[in-house]
């Protein structure tokens, strides 16, 4: 698949409030400080279309991004780490199980975990919850490259062990060397049944 434009469109908090063109979803969820609006940029071939901040949190609404004009890519508030009231964290909560549980559109859930810790329990609840709930999903481990090739590879097998649905489902991503771009790419193609050049 080739990336051939991508732009912003909107941020929502409910469903109502959609783009008014209907195009097939891609929504990625993960921790505060898992690394999305990176992976995002990365996997676009952009460098600023998503805000990345140093501060985890700062995803608060469910931001809307058309991809080559036929997909959109949704990035969904990120949850667990942020240093945030209690009642705003039921409320992001809320409106990422709404979107995932109501969207028509959606095909295929992203969720981004950080290869450095391991599974953590907030990440296998979400993983269980989607398979529950039979919603599609892949499994991207982020940041790969802040790990040795040992550390990576004891990281990952930890992975495999400690959640078994995840093997067929479940790619190893980093943003700083684009390791895991293309094989990305391909999956979301595949998804979205749209056969397009490979990149140039």
């Amino acid at each position: 698949m080739k990336i051939k434009n991508s732009k912003f469109v909107k941020s929502l908090v409910y469903l109502k409030d959609k783009p008014d063109i209907k195009l097939p979803e891609i929504a990625c969820v993960g921790r505060s400080n898992v690394g999305k609006s990176s992976l995002i940029n990365s996997l676009l071939n952009r460098k600023k279309l998503v805000q990345v901040s140093k501060s985890p949190g700062k995803t608060k609404l469910i931001n809307y991004f058309e991809i080559n004009k036929n997909f959109y890519i949704v990035d969904l508030p990120g949850y667990g780490f942020a240093k945030v009231s209690h009642s705003e964290k039921n409320l992001w909560k809320k409106m990422i199980e709404n979107y995932l549980l109501k969207s028509s559109d959606l095909k295929l859930v992203l969720t981004l975990t950080d290869v450095r810790h391991g599974p953590q329990k907030s990440d296998l609840a979400l993983i269980e919850w989607l398979e529950h709930k039979k919603i599609p999903f892949y499994v991207i481990a982020t940041k790969t490259d802040k790990l040795s090739k040992t550390k990576l590879q004891n990281n990952l097998n930890k992975f495999y062990r400690k959640h078994q649905i995840i093997k067929n489902r479940f790619l190893p991503y980093s943003s700083v060397t684009k390791q895991g771009r293309e094989e990305l790419l391909q999956i979301i193609g595949e998804v979205l049944s749209v056969h397009l050049l490979p990149d140039e």
